[in-house]
Protein backbone atom coordinates (compact mmCIF):
# COMPACT_ATOMS: atom_id res chain seq x y z
CA UNK A 1 0.00 0.00 0.00
CA UNK A 2 1.43 3.80 -0.72
CA UNK A 3 2.06 5.76 2.31
CA UNK A 4 -0.11 8.78 2.59
CA UNK A 5 0.75 11.63 -0.17
CA UNK A 6 2.04 14.74 0.32
CA UNK A 7 0.88 15.80 -3.21
CA UNK A 8 -2.15 15.79 -5.25
CA UNK A 9 -2.64 16.30 -8.70
CA UNK A 10 -5.94 17.18 -9.89
CA UNK A 11 -6.37 15.90 -13.36
CA UNK A 12 -3.79 13.62 -13.66
CA UNK A 13 -4.68 11.84 -16.38
CA UNK A 14 -4.90 15.16 -18.72
CA UNK A 15 -1.66 15.84 -20.82
CA UNK A 16 -0.04 18.49 -18.26
CA UNK A 17 -1.06 16.48 -14.74
CA UNK A 18 0.29 13.59 -16.02
CA UNK A 19 3.56 14.69 -17.01
CA UNK A 20 3.85 16.40 -13.73
CA UNK A 21 2.41 13.32 -11.97
CA UNK A 22 5.91 11.47 -13.39
CA UNK A 23 7.85 14.16 -12.84
CA UNK A 24 7.01 14.33 -8.98
CA UNK A 25 7.57 10.79 -8.58
CA UNK A 26 11.10 10.87 -10.25
CA UNK A 27 11.74 13.53 -7.43
CA UNK A 28 10.63 11.12 -4.72
CA UNK A 29 7.37 12.84 -3.50
CA UNK A 30 4.30 10.16 -2.39
CA UNK A 31 1.59 11.57 -4.84
CA UNK A 32 -2.07 11.14 -5.00
CA UNK A 33 -3.68 11.72 -8.65
CA UNK A 34 -7.24 12.59 -8.59
CA UNK A 35 -8.88 11.37 -11.62
CA UNK A 36 -12.36 11.34 -12.48
CA UNK A 37 -12.98 8.21 -13.76
CA UNK A 38 -11.37 6.48 -10.73
CA UNK A 39 -10.36 2.74 -11.08
CA UNK A 40 -11.05 2.61 -14.48
CA UNK A 41 -8.11 4.96 -14.91
CA UNK A 42 -5.74 3.40 -13.15
CA UNK A 43 -3.85 0.90 -14.85
CA UNK A 44 -3.67 3.21 -17.70
CA UNK A 45 -2.37 5.71 -15.59
CA UNK A 46 0.26 3.20 -14.28
CA UNK A 47 1.01 1.87 -17.31
CA UNK A 48 1.95 4.96 -19.05
CA UNK A 49 4.01 6.12 -15.91
CA UNK A 50 6.23 2.90 -16.20
CA UNK A 51 7.01 3.60 -19.58
CA UNK A 52 8.25 6.89 -18.87
CA UNK A 53 10.67 5.30 -15.60
CA UNK A 54 8.58 7.20 -13.35
CA UNK A 55 8.28 4.40 -10.39
CA UNK A 56 4.40 4.12 -9.12
CA UNK A 57 5.38 2.32 -5.52
CA UNK A 58 4.47 5.97 -3.83
CA UNK A 59 1.47 6.23 -6.04
CA UNK A 60 -2.32 6.05 -5.49
CA UNK A 61 -5.37 6.86 -7.21
CA UNK A 62 -8.56 8.37 -5.79
CA UNK A 63 -11.81 9.43 -7.25
CA UNK A 64 -12.52 13.55 -7.70
CA UNK A 65 -15.13 15.25 -8.93
CA UNK A 66 -14.05 18.88 -8.82
CA UNK A 67 -17.35 20.31 -10.25
CA UNK A 68 -18.58 18.89 -6.31
CA UNK A 69 -18.20 20.33 -3.40
CA UNK A 70 -15.71 18.61 -1.15
CA UNK A 71 -14.64 16.96 -4.74
CA UNK A 72 -17.00 14.50 -4.22
CA UNK A 73 -14.00 12.91 -1.91
CA UNK A 74 -15.71 9.45 0.03
CA UNK A 75 -14.94 9.40 3.62
CA UNK A 76 -11.87 6.84 3.00
CA UNK A 77 -10.30 9.45 0.34
CA UNK A 78 -10.36 12.35 2.45
CA UNK A 79 -8.73 10.46 5.41
CA UNK A 80 -5.99 9.14 2.74
CA UNK A 81 -5.37 13.14 1.65
CA UNK A 82 -5.39 14.50 5.39
CA UNK A 83 -1.63 14.94 5.32
CA UNK A 84 -1.73 16.53 1.61
CA UNK A 85 0.42 19.48 1.78
CA UNK A 86 1.28 20.42 -1.63
CA UNK A 87 -2.67 20.72 -4.41
CA UNK A 88 -1.52 20.93 -8.17
CA UNK A 89 -5.23 21.69 -9.91
CA UNK A 90 -4.39 20.67 -13.36
CA UNK A 91 -7.84 19.76 -14.33
CA UNK A 92 -9.87 21.85 -16.57
CA UNK A 93 -11.92 21.46 -19.84
CA UNK A 94 -10.05 22.41 -22.70
CA UNK A 95 -12.05 22.22 -26.23
CA UNK A 96 -13.49 24.83 -28.36
CA UNK A 97 -17.02 25.15 -29.03
CA UNK A 98 -17.93 24.82 -25.27
CA UNK A 99 -21.26 25.85 -23.91
CA UNK A 100 -21.03 28.37 -21.14
CA UNK A 101 -22.36 26.62 -18.11
CA UNK A 102 -19.78 23.32 -19.54
CA UNK A 103 -16.89 25.52 -19.22
CA UNK A 104 -17.69 27.04 -15.94
CA UNK A 105 -18.51 23.46 -14.06
CA UNK A 106 -14.81 22.33 -14.44
CA UNK A 107 -13.03 25.68 -15.04
CA UNK A 108 -14.56 28.12 -12.78
CA UNK A 109 -16.62 26.03 -10.23
CA UNK A 110 -14.43 23.56 -10.45
CA UNK A 111 -11.40 25.81 -9.27
CA UNK A 112 -13.65 27.76 -6.52
CA UNK A 113 -14.04 23.92 -5.04
CA UNK A 114 -10.58 22.97 -5.38
CA UNK A 115 -9.55 26.09 -3.03
CA UNK A 116 -12.35 25.44 -0.83
CA UNK A 117 -11.75 22.14 -0.15
CA UNK A 118 -7.57 22.76 0.10
CA UNK A 119 -8.49 25.75 2.74
CA UNK A 120 -9.07 22.63 5.32
CA UNK A 121 -5.89 20.81 4.95
CA UNK A 122 -3.96 21.51 8.01
CA UNK A 123 -0.83 21.05 6.29
CA UNK A 124 -0.96 22.96 3.40
CA UNK A 125 1.55 24.90 1.88
CA UNK A 126 0.08 25.67 -1.38
CA UNK A 127 -2.14 25.36 -3.99
CA UNK A 128 -1.28 25.56 -7.29
CA UNK A 129 -3.58 26.62 -10.26
CA UNK A 130 -2.62 26.41 -14.11
CA UNK A 131 -4.97 28.67 -16.10
CA UNK A 132 -3.48 30.21 -19.43
CA UNK A 133 -0.95 33.25 -20.66
CA UNK A 134 -3.78 35.06 -22.59
CA UNK A 135 -5.38 35.81 -19.22
CA UNK A 136 -2.96 38.81 -19.02
CA UNK A 137 -4.74 40.34 -22.27
CA UNK A 138 -8.20 40.50 -20.92
CA UNK A 139 -10.11 42.26 -18.18
CA UNK A 140 -10.82 39.90 -14.76
CA UNK A 141 -14.12 42.55 -14.18
CA UNK A 142 -17.79 41.24 -14.32
CA UNK A 143 -18.21 43.42 -16.87
CA UNK A 144 -15.25 42.22 -19.11
CA UNK A 145 -15.93 38.72 -18.62
CA UNK A 146 -19.30 38.72 -19.99
CA UNK A 147 -17.95 40.55 -22.97
CA UNK A 148 -15.19 38.17 -23.60
CA UNK A 149 -17.51 34.73 -23.15
CA UNK A 150 -19.42 36.60 -26.28
CA UNK A 151 -15.88 37.37 -28.12
CA UNK A 152 -14.04 34.93 -27.33
CA UNK A 153 -15.76 31.71 -26.73
CA UNK A 154 -16.73 29.88 -23.46
CA UNK A 155 -12.71 28.14 -23.05
CA UNK A 156 -10.60 31.00 -23.02
CA UNK A 157 -13.59 33.65 -20.99
CA UNK A 158 -13.79 30.70 -18.36
CA UNK A 159 -10.56 30.73 -17.77
CA UNK A 160 -10.30 34.46 -17.21
CA UNK A 161 -13.15 34.17 -14.74
CA UNK A 162 -11.38 31.29 -13.38
CA UNK A 163 -7.86 33.29 -12.27
CA UNK A 164 -9.97 36.28 -11.32
CA UNK A 165 -12.32 33.91 -8.88
CA UNK A 166 -9.38 32.14 -7.47
CA UNK A 167 -7.36 35.41 -6.46
CA UNK A 168 -10.79 37.24 -5.13
CA UNK A 169 -10.79 33.32 -2.80
CA UNK A 170 -7.39 33.48 -2.20
CA UNK A 171 -7.02 37.00 -0.80
CA UNK A 172 -9.63 36.95 1.07
CA UNK A 173 -9.04 33.59 3.16
CA UNK A 174 -5.34 34.16 3.13
CA UNK A 175 -4.68 31.01 1.15
CA UNK A 176 -1.19 30.29 -0.20
CA UNK A 177 -1.75 30.55 -4.13
CA UNK A 178 0.26 30.40 -6.70
CA UNK A 179 -1.06 30.62 -10.47
CA UNK A 180 0.92 29.07 -13.19
CA UNK A 181 -0.10 30.79 -16.67
CA UNK A 182 1.81 28.64 -19.24
CA UNK A 183 1.72 29.73 -23.22
CA UNK A 184 1.19 27.07 -25.53
CA UNK A 185 2.30 23.65 -24.54
CA UNK A 186 3.93 21.21 -27.08
CA UNK A 187 5.24 18.23 -26.66
CA UNK A 188 8.53 16.39 -24.72
CA UNK A 189 11.82 18.27 -25.98
CA UNK A 190 13.45 15.66 -26.43
CA UNK A 191 10.80 12.79 -27.46
CA UNK A 192 8.49 15.23 -28.83
CA UNK A 193 5.58 13.40 -26.96
CA UNK A 194 2.38 15.28 -26.50
CA UNK A 195 -0.87 13.88 -26.34
CA UNK A 196 -2.73 17.19 -27.30
CA UNK A 197 -3.92 18.45 -30.81
CA UNK A 198 -5.78 21.47 -30.42
CA UNK A 199 -4.65 25.10 -31.02
CA UNK A 200 -1.47 25.41 -32.96
CA UNK A 201 -1.06 21.72 -32.91
CA UNK A 202 -4.15 21.91 -35.73
CA UNK A 203 -2.24 24.84 -37.45
CA UNK A 204 0.27 22.30 -38.11
CA UNK A 205 -1.85 19.52 -38.80
CA UNK A 206 -3.42 22.32 -41.76
CA UNK A 207 0.33 22.38 -42.98
CA UNK A 208 1.03 18.97 -43.46
CA UNK A 209 -1.92 18.04 -45.52
CA UNK A 210 -0.62 21.00 -47.78
CA UNK A 211 -3.88 22.93 -46.95
CA UNK A 212 -2.74 26.14 -44.75
CA UNK A 213 -2.49 28.30 -48.27
CA UNK A 214 -2.82 31.79 -45.90
CA UNK A 215 -0.88 32.27 -42.67
CA UNK A 216 -3.47 34.20 -39.91
CA UNK A 217 -1.95 37.14 -38.47
CA UNK A 218 0.53 39.24 -39.63
CA UNK A 219 4.20 39.54 -39.11
CA UNK A 220 3.84 40.39 -35.12
CA UNK A 221 1.75 37.96 -34.79
CA UNK A 222 3.39 35.63 -31.43
CA UNK A 223 2.12 32.47 -30.38
CA UNK A 224 4.75 31.42 -27.21
CA UNK A 225 5.15 27.80 -26.84
CA UNK A 226 6.42 25.92 -23.49
CA UNK A 227 8.21 22.12 -23.64
CA UNK A 228 5.78 19.93 -21.35
CA UNK A 229 8.88 18.35 -19.55
CA UNK A 230 10.06 22.15 -18.78
CA UNK A 231 6.85 23.01 -17.74
CA UNK A 232 6.22 20.16 -15.20
CA UNK A 233 9.97 20.33 -13.54
CA UNK A 234 8.89 24.18 -13.39
CA UNK A 235 5.25 23.21 -11.90
CA UNK A 236 7.06 20.86 -9.17
CA UNK A 237 9.24 23.63 -7.88
CA UNK A 238 6.71 25.84 -7.38
CA UNK A 239 5.11 24.99 -4.11
CA UNK A 240 8.58 25.18 -2.47
CA UNK A 241 9.71 28.12 -3.60
CA UNK A 242 6.74 30.37 -3.35
CA UNK A 243 6.17 32.28 -0.24
CA UNK A 244 3.63 34.39 1.08
CA UNK A 245 0.18 34.82 -0.64
CA UNK A 246 -0.97 34.97 -4.41
CA UNK A 247 2.07 34.66 -6.89
CA UNK A 248 1.71 34.33 -10.67
CA UNK A 249 4.13 33.41 -13.09
CA UNK A 250 4.03 33.36 -17.10
CA UNK A 251 6.00 30.38 -18.44
CA UNK A 252 6.39 30.50 -22.02
CA UNK A 253 9.95 30.72 -24.00
CA UNK A 254 10.37 34.09 -25.49
CA UNK A 255 12.90 32.94 -27.69
CA UNK A 256 9.74 31.63 -29.63
CA UNK A 257 10.01 32.95 -33.08
CA UNK A 258 6.91 35.00 -34.31
CA UNK A 259 4.19 32.70 -35.67
CA UNK A 260 5.34 33.76 -39.64
CA UNK A 261 8.49 32.33 -38.68
CA UNK A 262 7.36 29.68 -36.70
CA UNK A 263 5.25 28.04 -39.32
CA UNK A 264 8.43 28.31 -41.84
CA UNK A 265 10.27 26.51 -39.81
CA UNK A 266 7.79 23.90 -38.97
CA UNK A 267 7.08 23.83 -42.83
CA UNK A 268 10.93 23.15 -43.91
CA UNK A 269 11.37 20.61 -41.33
CA UNK A 270 8.04 18.84 -42.67
CA UNK A 271 9.37 19.31 -46.31
CA UNK A 272 5.97 20.60 -47.50
CA UNK A 273 5.43 24.75 -48.41
CA UNK A 274 5.05 27.41 -46.04
CA UNK A 275 2.44 30.09 -46.60
CA UNK A 276 3.44 32.87 -49.03
CA UNK A 277 0.91 35.56 -47.76
CA UNK A 278 -1.07 36.23 -44.57
CA UNK A 279 -4.08 37.24 -43.87
CA UNK A 280 -5.47 40.05 -41.16
CA UNK A 281 -6.83 38.48 -37.67
CA UNK A 282 -9.99 41.29 -38.05
CA UNK A 283 -10.75 39.75 -41.72
CA UNK A 284 -10.78 36.47 -40.17
CA UNK A 285 -13.21 37.13 -37.76
CA UNK A 286 -15.71 38.23 -40.78
CA UNK A 287 -15.13 35.11 -42.70
CA UNK A 288 -16.82 32.06 -42.40
CA UNK A 289 -15.07 29.10 -41.00
CA UNK A 290 -15.36 26.67 -43.79
CA UNK A 291 -13.26 29.73 -45.99
CA UNK A 292 -10.32 30.21 -43.24
CA UNK A 293 -10.13 26.75 -42.20
CA UNK A 294 -9.69 28.39 -38.22
CA UNK A 295 -11.44 27.73 -35.53
CA UNK A 296 -12.96 30.79 -34.38
CA UNK A 297 -11.94 30.09 -31.16
CA UNK A 298 -8.70 30.48 -31.14
CA UNK A 299 -8.11 34.03 -33.03
CA UNK A 300 -7.97 35.94 -29.70
CA UNK A 301 -4.28 34.01 -29.11
CA UNK A 302 -3.38 35.40 -32.63
CA UNK A 303 -1.72 38.73 -31.18
CA UNK A 304 1.44 40.75 -30.91
CA UNK A 305 0.96 41.05 -26.97
CA UNK A 306 4.37 40.39 -24.79
CA UNK A 307 4.24 38.69 -21.48
CA UNK A 308 5.71 39.89 -17.80
CA UNK A 309 7.68 36.29 -17.25
CA UNK A 310 10.31 38.21 -14.80
CA UNK A 311 8.74 35.95 -12.22
CA UNK A 312 9.20 32.93 -13.79
CA UNK A 313 12.70 33.44 -14.62
CA UNK A 314 13.73 34.34 -11.47
CA UNK A 315 12.12 30.98 -10.17
CA UNK A 316 13.79 28.72 -12.91
CA UNK A 317 17.06 30.62 -12.43
CA UNK A 318 17.03 29.52 -8.39
CA UNK A 319 15.92 26.14 -9.50
CA UNK A 320 18.53 25.79 -12.43
CA UNK A 321 15.96 25.46 -14.96
CA UNK A 322 16.44 26.38 -18.38
CA UNK A 323 14.33 26.07 -21.38
CA UNK A 324 15.26 23.66 -24.30
CA UNK A 325 16.16 25.13 -27.56
CA UNK A 326 12.54 25.61 -28.98
CA UNK A 327 13.11 25.05 -32.70
CA UNK A 328 14.70 21.87 -31.92
CA UNK A 329 11.44 21.23 -29.81
CA UNK A 330 9.22 22.23 -31.88
CA UNK A 331 10.78 20.11 -34.49
CA UNK A 332 10.26 16.68 -32.23
CA UNK A 333 7.12 17.88 -31.21
CA UNK A 334 6.35 17.80 -34.98
CA UNK A 335 7.11 14.62 -35.42
CA UNK A 336 5.51 13.02 -33.29
CA UNK A 337 1.92 14.60 -34.35
CA UNK A 338 2.97 13.43 -37.43
CA UNK A 339 3.84 10.13 -35.91
CA UNK A 340 0.59 10.24 -34.17
CA UNK A 341 -1.84 10.98 -37.37
CA UNK A 342 -2.47 14.08 -35.13
CA UNK A 343 -4.55 11.73 -32.65
CA UNK A 344 -5.77 10.06 -35.01
CA UNK A 345 -3.92 6.77 -34.70
CA UNK A 346 -3.50 4.12 -31.98
CA UNK A 347 -0.07 4.41 -30.47
CA UNK A 348 3.11 2.54 -32.31
CA UNK A 349 6.83 3.27 -32.84
CA UNK A 350 7.20 6.95 -33.32
CA UNK A 351 9.53 8.23 -36.03
CA UNK A 352 10.89 11.45 -37.46
CA UNK A 353 11.68 13.23 -40.38
CA UNK A 354 15.00 13.25 -42.03
CA UNK A 355 17.32 14.97 -44.62
CA UNK A 356 17.65 11.87 -47.41
CA UNK A 357 18.66 12.93 -50.98
CA UNK A 358 17.43 16.30 -50.64
CA UNK A 359 13.95 15.80 -49.40
CA UNK A 360 12.14 14.96 -46.47
CA UNK A 361 12.49 10.87 -45.26
CA UNK A 362 10.04 9.71 -42.73
CA UNK A 363 12.19 7.06 -41.19
CA UNK A 364 11.60 4.69 -38.13
CA UNK A 365 14.11 2.74 -36.73
CA UNK A 366 17.86 2.28 -36.19
CA UNK A 367 20.04 4.22 -39.32
CA UNK A 368 23.50 3.80 -38.39
CA UNK A 369 23.60 -0.07 -38.19
CA UNK A 370 20.02 -1.31 -39.05
CA UNK A 371 19.63 -5.38 -39.57
CA UNK A 372 16.85 -5.43 -41.50
CA UNK A 373 15.43 -2.79 -43.38
CA UNK A 374 11.85 -2.94 -44.81
CA UNK A 375 10.54 -0.97 -47.73
CA UNK A 376 6.06 -0.84 -47.97
CA UNK A 377 3.93 -1.22 -51.50
CA UNK A 378 1.43 0.56 -52.22
CA UNK A 379 -1.24 2.20 -51.35
CA UNK A 380 0.05 1.59 -47.58
CA UNK A 381 3.30 3.12 -46.19
CA UNK A 382 6.01 2.36 -43.08
CA UNK A 383 3.67 1.15 -40.86
CA UNK A 384 2.60 -1.72 -43.11
CA UNK A 385 6.30 -3.53 -41.17
CA UNK A 386 5.93 -2.93 -37.68
CA UNK A 387 4.13 -6.12 -36.89
CA UNK A 388 6.69 -7.91 -38.61
CA UNK A 389 9.65 -5.45 -36.93
CA UNK A 390 8.50 -6.49 -33.47
CA UNK A 391 9.32 -10.23 -34.39
CA UNK A 392 12.77 -9.72 -35.87
CA UNK A 393 15.72 -10.53 -34.11
CA UNK A 394 17.61 -7.04 -34.92
CA UNK A 395 17.38 -4.05 -35.41
CA UNK A 396 14.94 -2.58 -38.27
CA UNK A 397 15.10 0.62 -40.31
CA UNK A 398 11.43 1.45 -41.72
CA UNK A 399 10.96 4.11 -44.25
CA UNK A 400 7.75 5.84 -46.32
CA UNK A 401 9.08 5.79 -49.57
CA UNK A 402 9.66 9.51 -51.34
CA UNK A 403 6.75 10.95 -52.04
CA UNK A 404 4.84 8.28 -50.49
CA UNK A 405 3.01 7.61 -46.99
CA UNK A 406 5.05 10.71 -44.66
CA UNK A 407 7.69 11.70 -46.61
CA UNK A 408 8.40 14.26 -49.44
CA UNK A 409 9.13 13.87 -53.11
CA UNK A 410 12.93 13.36 -54.25
CA UNK A 411 14.28 14.83 -57.57
CA UNK A 412 16.33 11.36 -57.57
CA UNK A 413 15.11 8.15 -58.55
CA UNK A 414 14.24 5.80 -55.79
CA UNK A 415 16.83 3.66 -55.71
CA UNK A 416 19.57 6.46 -55.72
CA UNK A 417 17.26 8.07 -52.22
CA UNK A 418 17.58 4.30 -50.99
CA UNK A 419 21.80 4.75 -51.55
CA UNK A 420 22.07 7.78 -49.85
CA UNK A 421 19.40 6.59 -46.94
CA UNK A 422 21.63 3.16 -46.16
CA UNK A 423 25.21 5.50 -46.41
CA UNK A 424 25.50 6.02 -43.20
CA UNK A 425 25.10 2.02 -42.56
CA UNK A 426 27.35 0.62 -40.38
CA UNK A 427 26.32 -2.86 -40.94
CA UNK A 428 24.99 -5.23 -44.25
CA UNK A 429 21.40 -5.50 -43.30
CA UNK A 430 18.87 -8.02 -45.48
CA UNK A 431 16.88 -5.34 -47.73
CA UNK A 432 13.22 -6.91 -47.70
CA UNK A 433 10.44 -5.26 -50.07
CA UNK A 434 6.74 -5.29 -50.67
CA UNK A 435 5.01 -5.30 -53.74
CA UNK A 436 6.03 -1.91 -55.49
CA UNK A 437 8.91 -1.48 -52.94
CA UNK A 438 10.61 -4.32 -54.46
CA UNK A 439 11.90 -2.41 -57.04
CA UNK A 440 14.14 -0.31 -55.27
CA UNK A 441 15.34 -2.84 -53.09
CA UNK A 442 16.40 -5.11 -56.45
CA UNK A 443 18.04 -2.34 -58.34
CA UNK A 444 20.19 -1.14 -54.66
CA UNK A 445 21.43 -4.77 -54.43
CA UNK A 446 22.39 -4.77 -58.11
CA UNK A 447 23.92 -1.92 -57.53
CA UNK A 448 25.76 -2.01 -53.97
CA UNK A 449 25.89 -6.01 -53.64
CA UNK A 450 28.54 -5.48 -51.13
CA UNK A 451 26.39 -3.69 -49.15
CA UNK A 452 23.57 -6.15 -49.32
CA UNK A 453 23.43 -9.40 -46.87
CA UNK A 454 19.98 -10.20 -48.81
CA UNK A 455 17.27 -9.77 -50.31
CA UNK A 456 13.56 -10.66 -49.65
CA UNK A 457 10.91 -9.78 -51.98
CA UNK A 458 7.54 -9.95 -50.61
CA UNK A 459 4.67 -10.39 -53.05
CA UNK A 460 6.50 -9.12 -55.74
CA UNK A 461 4.32 -6.56 -57.85
CA UNK A 462 6.20 -7.01 -61.20
CA UNK A 463 6.00 -10.91 -60.98
CA UNK A 464 2.30 -10.89 -60.98
CA UNK A 465 0.89 -12.71 -63.88
CA UNK A 466 -2.32 -11.37 -64.10
CA UNK A 467 -2.66 -7.34 -63.09
CA UNK A 468 -4.22 -7.29 -59.67
CA UNK A 469 -6.61 -3.91 -59.03
CA UNK A 470 -3.65 -2.09 -57.69
CA UNK A 471 -1.95 -2.65 -60.75
CA UNK A 472 -5.11 -1.76 -63.15
CA UNK A 473 -5.46 1.82 -61.43
CA UNK A 474 -5.68 4.80 -63.96
CA UNK A 475 -4.48 8.49 -62.80
CA UNK A 476 -7.86 8.88 -62.36
CA UNK A 477 -8.11 6.84 -59.54
CA UNK A 478 -6.34 9.33 -57.39
CA UNK A 479 -9.50 10.79 -56.71
CA UNK A 480 -10.89 7.71 -54.76
CA UNK A 481 -7.16 7.42 -53.02
CA UNK A 482 -7.82 10.84 -51.64
CA UNK A 483 -10.99 10.00 -50.39
CA UNK A 484 -9.83 6.73 -48.96
CA UNK A 485 -11.50 5.87 -45.13
CA UNK A 486 -9.49 2.54 -43.06
CA UNK A 487 -12.67 1.01 -44.21
CA UNK A 488 -12.53 1.93 -47.70
CA UNK A 489 -9.23 1.05 -47.67
CA UNK A 490 -8.94 -1.96 -46.18
CA UNK A 491 -11.36 -3.04 -48.95
CA UNK A 492 -9.64 -1.67 -51.89
CA UNK A 493 -6.84 -3.59 -50.47
CA UNK A 494 -8.74 -6.63 -50.17
CA UNK A 495 -7.71 -6.94 -46.65
CA UNK A 496 -11.57 -7.18 -45.22
CA UNK A 497 -13.13 -5.02 -42.72
CA UNK A 498 -11.16 -6.44 -39.56
CA UNK A 499 -8.37 -4.31 -41.36
CA UNK A 500 -9.98 -1.01 -41.04
CA UNK A 501 -8.52 -0.61 -37.40
CA UNK A 502 -5.01 -1.82 -37.97
CA UNK A 503 -3.21 0.91 -37.70
CA UNK A 504 -1.29 0.29 -41.10
CA UNK A 505 -4.03 0.88 -42.59
CA UNK A 506 -5.55 4.12 -40.85
CA UNK A 507 -2.33 5.23 -41.15
CA UNK A 508 -2.53 4.80 -45.08
CA UNK A 509 -5.85 6.57 -45.15
CA UNK A 510 -4.60 9.57 -43.15
CA UNK A 511 -2.02 9.58 -45.30
CA UNK A 512 -3.36 9.88 -48.77
CA UNK A 513 -5.49 12.73 -47.62
CA UNK A 514 -2.23 15.14 -48.04
CA UNK A 515 -1.98 17.21 -50.83
CA UNK A 516 -0.44 15.48 -53.95
CA UNK A 517 -0.27 12.29 -52.51
CA UNK A 518 -2.95 9.88 -53.70
CA UNK A 519 -1.51 10.96 -57.19
CA UNK A 520 1.83 10.22 -56.46
CA UNK A 521 0.77 6.98 -55.08
CA UNK A 522 -1.80 6.31 -58.37
CA UNK A 523 1.37 7.16 -60.45
CA UNK A 524 3.54 4.70 -58.54
CA UNK A 525 0.85 2.07 -58.97
CA UNK A 526 0.37 3.11 -63.17
CA UNK A 527 4.15 2.53 -63.16
CA UNK A 528 4.39 -0.85 -61.69
CA UNK A 529 2.14 -2.27 -64.42
CA UNK A 530 4.28 -1.10 -67.64
CA UNK A 531 5.27 -3.80 -69.54
CA UNK A 532 9.03 -2.58 -69.87
CA UNK A 533 9.51 -1.94 -65.97
CA UNK A 534 8.01 -5.40 -65.54
CA UNK A 535 10.54 -7.26 -67.68
CA UNK A 536 13.60 -4.84 -66.60
CA UNK A 537 12.90 -6.26 -62.85
CA UNK A 538 12.51 -9.69 -64.07
CA UNK A 539 15.79 -10.17 -65.42
CA UNK A 540 17.42 -8.18 -62.71
CA UNK A 541 15.69 -10.82 -60.64
CA UNK A 542 17.51 -13.38 -62.57
CA UNK A 543 20.68 -12.17 -62.15
CA UNK A 544 20.74 -11.03 -58.70
CA UNK A 545 24.26 -10.60 -57.14
CA UNK A 546 23.04 -11.38 -53.58
CA UNK A 547 20.84 -14.56 -52.46
CA UNK A 548 17.07 -14.00 -52.86
CA UNK A 549 13.95 -15.37 -51.04
CA UNK A 550 10.27 -15.05 -52.21
CA UNK A 551 7.96 -14.83 -49.88
CA UNK A 552 4.47 -14.78 -51.61
CA UNK A 553 0.76 -15.49 -49.90
CA UNK A 554 -1.48 -18.76 -50.89
CA UNK A 555 -4.16 -16.38 -52.46
CA UNK A 556 -1.85 -13.84 -54.43
CA UNK A 557 0.40 -16.39 -56.39
CA UNK A 558 3.24 -15.11 -58.79
CA UNK A 559 5.01 -16.12 -61.98
CA UNK A 560 8.42 -17.48 -61.23
CA UNK A 561 8.86 -19.41 -64.29
CA UNK A 562 11.72 -19.72 -65.58
CA UNK A 563 13.97 -17.88 -62.25
CA UNK A 564 16.31 -20.26 -60.02
CA UNK A 565 14.58 -18.20 -56.55
CA UNK A 566 13.42 -20.06 -53.67
CA UNK A 567 9.42 -19.40 -53.46
CA UNK A 568 8.10 -19.49 -49.75
CA UNK A 569 4.03 -19.80 -49.81
CA UNK A 570 2.40 -18.07 -46.61
CA UNK A 571 -0.45 -20.29 -46.42
CA UNK A 572 -4.27 -18.61 -46.45
CA UNK A 573 -2.61 -15.28 -46.89
CA UNK A 574 -3.16 -12.34 -50.08
CA UNK A 575 -1.27 -9.65 -51.43
CA UNK A 576 -0.45 -8.28 -47.72
CA UNK A 577 1.00 -11.20 -45.81
CA UNK A 578 2.97 -9.10 -43.49
CA UNK A 579 -0.08 -7.70 -41.76
CA UNK A 580 -2.03 -11.13 -42.00
CA UNK A 581 0.51 -13.16 -41.05
CA UNK A 582 3.39 -11.29 -39.70
CA UNK A 583 4.85 -14.15 -37.50
CA UNK A 584 5.51 -16.15 -40.61
CA UNK A 585 6.93 -12.82 -42.91
CA UNK A 586 9.01 -12.65 -40.23
CA UNK A 587 10.46 -16.36 -39.55
CA UNK A 588 11.12 -16.60 -43.31
CA UNK A 589 13.16 -13.16 -43.31
CA UNK A 590 15.40 -14.27 -40.13
CA UNK A 591 15.85 -17.67 -41.78
CA UNK A 592 17.12 -15.95 -45.14
CA UNK A 593 19.25 -13.27 -42.58
CA UNK A 594 20.34 -16.54 -40.99
CA UNK A 595 21.53 -18.34 -44.11
CA UNK A 596 23.14 -15.02 -45.48
CA UNK A 597 25.39 -15.13 -42.20
CA UNK A 598 26.42 -18.61 -42.55
CA UNK A 599 27.56 -17.74 -45.86
CA UNK A 600 29.08 -14.82 -45.76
Amino acid sequence: MSPPPDSLVLGATGFIGRWLLAELLRRGHSVAAGVRGGPDREPYLRDWLRAHDAPVDRLSVVHVDITRPGLDLDGAAARHLAQVRDVHNCASLFRFGLARQEARAVNVDGARNVLAWAAGLSGLRRVVHITGYRVAAHPGDPAGIARLYRKAGAYEASKVEADATVRALAERDGLPLSIVNPSTVIGHSATGEAGQYLGLAETVRTLWQGRLRLLPGGEATFVPVVAVDHLARFLAEVPGRDTGGVRAHWVLDETTPNLPELVAHLADHLGVPAPRRSVPTALLRRLPRAVTRVEPETLPFLAADRYDTASAHALARTAGLRHPPVRDALSRWADRLVADGFGALPPGRPGGLHPVAGSRTYLVGERAAPDYVLLHGLPLDGESWQDVADRLDGSTLVPDLPGLGRSAPARVPAEVWLAELLAPAATRPVLVGHSAGCAPALRHAHAHPDRVAALVLVAPAFLQPHASPLLRIRPLARRALARMTPGRLAAFTGLGEEAAGHRAVASAALNLRRSGAAARAAAHLAAARRPAERAALRNLLAACPVPVTLVVGEHDPVDASGLDVPVVTVPAAGHYPQLTAAQAVAEQITRAAAEARAAA
